[in-house]
């Protein structure tokens, strides 16, 4: 049986394993890269397997950092069929259609700078009808904890990561042609403790080898008691100066984990009299996937009565390009929720390009900035940044609150392996430099195992 990390080796993005057991070969994943432009070109290299030799794709979640490159993977070849939670199959289908709409626009403004330069057409990294494609390859969804077999001898298994709305972490167990059972255990992203919506991670079963995110290996999360609180001191600072709270999320539960932090704060009547705007058509339409699947998510008749954290008074769903514009005429008492949430793209640059200059206002970040992205030069103290073609001022209060990671943290990370009854190997991806090395070290001090940092493209036997 041989590994190889394709992705996420020694950065946060682009989650991508190959696993070859015999003839059946297996890819753990297949994300888009994101992050500084040296990170964002290998969104565009060869795969480094042919993608018609794939079996199965197992999907672990939606987030475009795991499933972003799967249309690309379709049109060169890919024909097996691709395996997750009915959640993740309907959250994937909004998440990669809005990735190809992005592309597409994207390709059509820099083929007419080329053509002004009498250059060529730009081709967008794939196109909607890729994804439309990609669709089909979507098999009968897997239910967690009900173990299916991929092959005589190869049993997946899985189990809820407790990361966002239908992620799993995936078991896999070979039995064929071994004296013991080998069992592989791939994190996936697992997902922090005590959150409002979505369970703790399931405790895995026992594994041989283990390969484990380290998005925050390097530090504990603050309580989310803490960070709530936090949040609403953020609130009140920023009102009493007479601005506005931007906050940068992702359309993939932090926006839903943070409607539901703020109606936790309305129905205690400790929400300071605001509008709340959730700015991003995908959030919204992801928003009703979580109400479909609610039974995903704790506790279950949380969506069942109105108000509830997507329907309360001082929320309002913003669709409209026009309706967004809108909300800047507002000066003061506004949360502006919108995306991106490493504000790479999308409608948060509008709104930071008309609320970033202003010493009244506050900047919420409330999740991971990868480097080389604009939130990370924010949280990192930029004075000023470049938004549109514009050199905006870097004056308003800049907060950082981990707690509402998606990602579970050092401590968590280390329970969870600890559950795992100490794997012969670990091995440990989805993280900056120093996360993974802290998090080998914690293993090594606290566990008595020693973790091994995978290499991008680097193939082991297992």
């Amino acid at each position: 049986m041989k590994l190889t990390f394709h992705g996420a080796a020694k950065t946060v993005t682009g989650s991508c394993a190959l696993v070859q057991i015999d003839k059946l070969k297996i890819l753990i994943d297949c994300g888009q890269f994101a992050g500084s432009e040296e990170i964002e070109s290998r969104n565009w290299l060869p795969f480094g397997f042919p993608p018609s030799k794939i079996d199965y794709v197992i999907l672990t979640h939606a987030h475009l950092d795991h499933c972003g490159l799967i249309p690309r993977l379709v049109r060169e070849g890919f024909a097996g069929k691709i395996l997750c939670t009915e959640p993740t199959r309907d959250l994937a289908r909004l998440i990669l259609t809005d990735s190809a709409q992005l592309q597409e626009e994207e390709a059509a403004l820099l083929t007419k700078k080329e053509r002004r330069r009498g250059g060529g057409p730009v081709r967008p990294l794939y196109e909607i009808e890729d994804v439309l494609n990609s669709l089909e390859r979507f098999a009968d969804p897997v239910p967690l904890n009900k173990p299916i077999e991929l092959a005589k001898g190869v049993t997946l298994h899985l189990r809820d990561a407790g990361h966002v709305l239908g992620a799993a972490f995936i078991q896999l167990k070979v039995t064929e042609g071994r004296k013991r059972p080998k069992r592989v255990l791939f994190s996936g992203d697992l997902g922090n403790h005590d959150k409002m919506l979505t369970p703790d991670p399931a405790e895995p079963q026992n594994a041989s080898v283990a390969i484990v995110e380290s998005t925050y290996g390097d530090r504990p999360h603050r309580s989310m008691r803490d960070s709530i609180a936090e949040l609403r001191q953020a609130l009140l600072l920023t009102f009493a100066r007479g601005g506005n709270v931007i906050i940068p999320s992702f359309a993939l539960e932090r926006s839903q984990e943070l409607l539901a932090v703020l109606f936790h704060l309305y129905k205690r009547k400790e929400l300071p009299g605001c509008q709340i705007f959730l700015d991003s058509p995908l959030a919204i339409s992801v928003t009703k996937i979580f109400r479909r699947y609610s039974e995903y998510l704790k506790p279950e008749e949380a969506l069942a009565h109105s108000p509830n954290p997507f329907d309360f008074p001082a929320l309002r769903f913003v669709r409209t390009p026009d309706e967004s514009r809108a909300i800047n005429a507002l000066s003061s008492h506004a949360v502006i929720i919108a995306g991106s949430g490493m504000c790479t793209g999308g409608r948060i640059l509008h709104h930071l390009k008309h609320q970033l200059w202003r010493p009244e206002c506050s900047v919420v970040f409330v999740g991971y900035q990868a480097d080389g992205t604009l939130g990370r030069r924010l949280i990192e103290g930029a004075r000023t940044v470049r938004i549109f073609g514009e050199e905006i001022a870097v004056r308003a209060q800049i907060w950082t609150i981990n707690g509402f990671s998606a990602h579970a943290d050092q401590p968590g990370l280390l329970r969870w392996l600890a559950q795992a009854q100490k794997p012969e190997k670990i091995f440990l991806v989805h993280g900056e430099m120093h996360s993974l090395v802290a998090l080998k070290q914690a293993i090594s001090a606290k566990l008595g195992r020693t973790a091994h940092i995978a290499d991008w493209k680097e193939t082991v036997e297992l």
